[in-house]
């Protein structure tokens, strides 16, 4: 063969390589899609997986806390925006997200509906802004896919949908103090695009202070939702090597002139992040939410930290057995074999995307931004009764589910020109519909996980039998129907599980003391304050044991201890003016239920005993105003209506005192007491015989064994 046709075959060879080069870059046909679509699709299917929440009520994990027992929120006037920017409640730091609860209260008042819609519309905004943040991320990953703009939406969109609509968000959705991640989120989200778009500028020759700017304040604003992204500087500088290539291919580039400003950028953001870091540390450590090294070492902090960069990817790929609780375990030592594997896995993951970052920059990419913005979270400040929390997935995880988009793009346009690979390209499409089918149908079930209180412990201890907390708050639900023996059974259960839990000792010690096992109820709760001397619920209940039994100065002991810890516990100073008042000191007691009423104003206990404290001192206008006042309050609080019939028929104002009995009879019908004071009432008006039909069911009452009245 000549050497001019052995050049003539490669040239054909040559042609033949290009022809089939470009049939497998050919372009997809353009389908004409309105650009409004697949955002709507997408916040409609969030909203749509998360229907059964708007059915949920409020739990008993910190709902009743933050929400239920808290009135400082309720508006958005002056003195609540003040409370909600300048206090760190129960050791949470979350302005924004107050703000949010406030307007719901203007709007819904306390019905849970406006709250769990408020949260779902939240989780679906987010879900758009991370389909526009997953299709500018797609376009820096894919440069030549301009002409491939549907299957690069599409593929935005599965990454959203797939954020928004993975069973892992449940907690945040449904949860209503779960809230403040979504509302971190949504400007976390912001704050991405903001910075991608002043990357773009800087790359395009524009000016990148406006959109950097933009992205400064809206980091601010997450951190004020929530410090959920304390690490969001050290992610940025990822994005910043892939996939912006801002320093350069090689890390000798990283600290050049050229790239200067590349670090001066980040000044802003590394201050914000210490300084909400720093506030969020010193508000948990003045709550006592934060475990001390000294009581929780640093071996077992680096185990569930191990078991954390393990536990979210794991649950990512498959969200079964999720739990609104995973217990902390007792530390067994670093050879513990789940240490050991985790440790084996984070290290395997992370050399293996190492060797291969230039073939495949995106897999490290993900995994150090996963890992950055987790850190936090992860055990490294130990905190709280959980291992680990499905909310914590919601910003580290977001990589893994751009990561899948970027896949599905990827298969799309290797397997978009000949007929079998046509075929398994439509495979993997209806692939990816079903997963998401799945994952929302997943979504939708355990969202009705979060129905009521009984039911989300119940099943978190379907997943779990090991929770103390859980068979705790369990026991609180129990208690709260009056079912005090089940109640008690799991209260015992708890404190088996965990003899240091304090407030399971507690609960205990309170609900034996109501069933009359006063002596074992004593010793629960000592055992309590051994633990935690400071402990209020402890001495409250002690306290009023030993009241009942007449110690009122051991008693009152209790109560200013508790004081001392808790000086804003209304309860206390009710107990400790109950006490005062038994023992006979009038005016310390009368005192003590002021105290009270300044930090919850609408107890009406409070305002019926003082009301009965003003009547022992013969002072009746005042006695008539707290009883109105707790009328007012609640108008069907029975005390309230038959102290003021007592008073009225002091008064000789019979008509008055007996309509006043009548109103507490219809609230309370079998109380003796009120029975024979509408009896003497009738009798002094002539109506004797309606006055003796009541002394007979008086008297039906009391030998039935019946007892009850208007006092403290």
């Amino acid at each position: 063969m000549s050497a001019r046709q052995s050049r003539k075959k490669k040239l054909e060879r040559v042609k033949q390589v290009g022809a089939a080069s470009a049939v497998s870059r050919a372009p997809l046909p353009q389908w004409q899609l309105p650009g409004w679509l697949l955002p709507a699709a997408i916040a409609l299917l969030t909203f749509l997986a998360f229907l059964p929440s708007l059915q949920n009520g409020f739990v008993n994990w910190d709902d009743g806390a933050f929400l239920l027992d808290n009135p400082h929120y309720r508006g958005l006037g002056w003195q609540q925006l003040h409370w909600m920017f300048t206090t760190c409640y129960l050791g949470s730091c979350m302005p924004l997200n107050y703000v949010t609860y406030g307007l719901d209260y203007l709007i819904w008042g306390m019905k849970p509906f406006g709250y769990h819609l408020t949260s779902s519309l939240i989780h679906a905004a987010n879900g758009v802004l991370c389909y526009f943040l997953s299709l500018r991320l797609l376009r820096l990953a894919f440069p030549a896919a301009d002409s491939w703009q549907l299957p690069l939406r599409l593929a935005a969109g599965f990454s959203a949908l797939l954020f928004s609509l993975h069973p892992l968000r449940v907690d945040v959705v449904a949860w209503t103090l779960g809230r403040e991640i979504a509302v971190a989120g949504f400007f976390f989200f912001l704050t991405l695009i903001c910075y991608l778009k002043a990357a773009e500028n800087e790359s395009k020759g524009s000016s990148p202070w406006k959109w950097m700017s933009a992205a400064w304040l809206l980091y601010a604003l997450s951190l004020l939702g929530k410090e959920a992204a304390l690490t969001l500087p050290f992610a940025l500088l990822i994005l910043d090597v892939y996939p912006l290539k801002r320093l350069g291919t090689t890390s000798d580039g990283w600290f050049g002139e050229k790239v200067r400003k590349v670090w001066w950028e980040k000044i802003p953001f590394v201050a914000l992040a210490s300084a909400a870091g720093v506030k969020a540390v010193l508000a948990k450590q003045q709550s006592g939410t934060i475990y001390s090294v000294a009581a929780y070492g640093w071996e077992p902090r680096l185990a569930q930290v191990m078991y954390s960069l393990v536990f979210y990817p794991w649950k990512t790929f498959i969200p079964t057995s999720l739990s609104p609780l995973y217990p902390v375990h007792p530390f067994t030592g670093l050879w513990n074999l789940t240490f050991i594997l985790c440790s084996v896995v984070v290290v395997l993951l992370t050399v293996g995307f190492f060797m291969n970052r230039r073939r495949w920059p995106a897999l490290l990419a993900v995994w150090g931004f996963y890992v950055v913005l987790l850190l936090p979270v992860s055990g490294v400040v130990a905190f709280g009764p959980y291992r680990a929390d499905d909310r914590f997935s919601y910003l580290p995880c977001l990589g893994f589910t751009i990561l899948a988009g970027a896949a599905l793009l990827w298969g799309w346009r290797r397997w978009s020109s000949s007929a079998p690979s046509k075929r398994a390209l439509a495979m993997i499409r209806w692939l990816a519909v079903l997963l998401l089918l799945v994952l929302g149908v997943l979504t939708w079930k355990q969202t009705r996980v979060w129905k009521d209180s009984e039911r989300l412990w119940t099943h978190a201890l379907a997943i779990e039998e090991r929770s103390s907390f859980a068979h705790n708050n369990l026991g609180l639900v129990l208690a709260e129907r009056d079912a005090l023996d089940e109640a008690i059974a799991e209260f015992r259960r708890a404190v088996e599980i965990d003899p240091a839990f304090v407030e399971a000792q507690s609960n205990l010690g309170h609900f034996l003391a109501r069933k009359g096992f006063s002596q074992e109820a004593i010793a629960h709760l000592n055992q309590a304050l051994a633990v935690e001397p400071g402990f209020v619920n402890a001495h409250n209940s002690l306290g009023n044991i030993l009241a009942d039994r007449g110690a009122l100065d051991e008693a009152i002991q209790h109560f200013r201890k508790a004081l001392k810890t808790d000086p804003q516990s209304a309860m206390t100073h009710y107990n400790l003016g109950r006490a005062l008042a038994k023992q006979g000191n009038t005016e310390e007691a009368i005192a003590q239920y002021r105290s009270a009423l300044e930090i919850d104003p609408k107890d009406v206990d409070v305002h019926n005993n003082l009301g009965l404290l003003f009547l022992s001192r013969g002072n009746t206008d005042p006695a008539v105003e707290q009883f109105r006042e707790a009328l007012r309050i609640n108008p069907n609080y029975a005390k309230a209506y038959f102290n003021l019939g007592k008073v009225y028929a002091q008064q000789d104002r019979l008509d008055e005192a007996v309509q006043n009995f009548q109103k507490a009879l219809q609230i309370q019908p079998g109380i003796a007491e009120i029975h024979e004071n509408l009896a003497r009432a009738l009798a002094r008006q002539g109506k004797r015989a309606e006055a003796l039909q009541e002394y007979q069911e008086a008297l039906r009452l009391l030998q039935a064994g019946s007892r009850g009245g208007g006092g403290s």
